[in-house]
């Protein structure tokens, strides 16, 4: 099974979440993600940042499986990450940048003994 057709839940572990202890260091990356622009009003920006975070979250789950695969991974834990709000004056816009930095690991799970 390639990471693509895997549950991201089972190939993506998040700060204090640790893939399995069978799983062979590969090296240290980062990526980077962005959320869709929306209009930047004062008017529901809590409505908006979860909204913003939420698709940023979604993003970068989708472009860590693409990793995974693409450099023969089996899994990755997130360790560290930086998001910030973005601004564009001459739109009237905002987004949310993404920056992960991420283990990634090779292995197999252990197996279930009945």
């Amino acid at each position: 099974m390639t990471p693509a057709s895997r549950d991201s839940n089972t190939i993506i572990y998040w700060h204090r979440d640790l893939p399995p202890v069978t799983a062979e260091l590969i090296g240290d990356h980062t990526i980077e993600a962005t959320s869709s622009r929306v209009a930047d009003t004062f008017d529901g920006r809590d409505d908006l940042w979860r909204r913003c975070h939420g698709e940023l979250m979604a993003n970068v789950s989708a472009r860590l499986i693409q990793e995974i695969e693409r450099l023969g991974g089996d899994y990755a834990h997130v360790h560290d990450e930086i998001i910030e709000p973005r601004h564009d004056e001459a739109t009237g816009e905002a987004w949310l940048h993404g920056q992960f930095s991420y283990m990634l690991y090779r292995g197999t799970p252990p197996q279930r003994t009945s």
